[in-house]
């Protein structure tokens, strides 16, 4: 079977929008789950709402696959699951490391979706002298020392960072000198890269700061939409100067709060 060292996915050469292929994987899990019940066939409505995308997104993405269904039938389920598989790189196996055994760590090498997804842990690295030869999920962990070594003896191309944040980027740079030119970064810190090396952030504080956001600002709302049972009724124009003064109040909050972070003079969340 080939190894990630000699094979690079397709998408690229064939000219499918990035956009494209992140929604990529959305539909392929949404196939697999209809191919594990055994459905044959499915509309680009059925799929889209599975997939949470629009019908005519799906369908303009498919159509970068060359796969345009059959009109009153849909789409062949299980060509779907192979024919993004193969866009994807999934109908080969790629080995992979991950660096930093800790909670999350630990984590991510017990993850039984790995396999399943064309993915094999490779190897197991830290840099605590203790976890040397501790197995975690059957692996045992290995000396960081031996890095570059584990990651030519295993023809590896995707390395996971899961270290505390002082080590990622001595880490990265390891890994890519070592050969490594794919890097899946859990670490709460921005990568720098060569050119030609991609990284993909996983970042749980930066997606809960923004849903952080959202109840904030939906809370706001509620508190305009709220009536006060003992204010008099308001006629017409009262009421809409009313509200757009209230509108007013709290968007000014926000946009202070958007300005202000923990420290009182940062955004808490810096935009993309």
């Amino acid at each position: 079977m080939a190894t990630g060292r000699t094979h690079r996915p397709a998408t690229r050469s064939r000219g499918i929008p990035e956009a494209t292929v992140a929604r990529l994987p959305l539909y392929l899990r949404a196939l697999t789950g209809l191919s594990e019940r055994s459905v044959p066939t499915v509309s680009s409505e059925e799929l889209a709402a599975a997939a949470g995308v629009n019908s005519a997104k799906l369908r303009k993405d498919f159509s970068y696959l060359g796969s345009y269904g059959t009109r009153g039938v849909g789409y062949d389920v299980e060509y779907l699951v192979y024919q993004i598989s193969r866009e994807l790189g999934l109908t080969q196996d790629w080995p992979v490391v991950i660096v930093g055994i800790g909670n999350l760590g630990a984590a991510l090498a017990n993850y039984g979706g790995f396999a399943s997804r064309g993915f094999r842990v490779a190897a197991l690295i830290d840099a605590d002298p203790a976890m040397a030869g501790k197995p975690v999920a059957g692996i045992p962990v290995q000396h960081s020392d031996d890095l570059e070594k584990i990651i030519s003896d295993n023809g590896v191309s995707i390395g996971v960072i899961a270290t505390p944040a002082g080590a990622a980027q001595p880490v990265c740079e390891r890994l890519v000198a070592a050969g490594v030119t794919s890097i899946l970064n859990f670490a709460p810190t921005v990568l720098s890269v060569p050119e030609g090396v991609d990284v993909r952030k996983v970042d749980l504080s930066i997606e809960l700061q923004i849903l952080a956001f959202h109840e904030q600002r939906k809370a706001g709302e509620g508190a305009l939409a709220a009536p006060d049972a003992d204010a008099p009724p308001m006629r017409g124009g009262a009421h809409a100067a009313a509200a757009a003064a209230a509108a007013h109040t709290v968007n000014a909050r926000t946009a202070r709060a958007d300005r202000k972070g923990p420290d009182g003079d940062m955004p808490a969340v810096m935009p993309a």
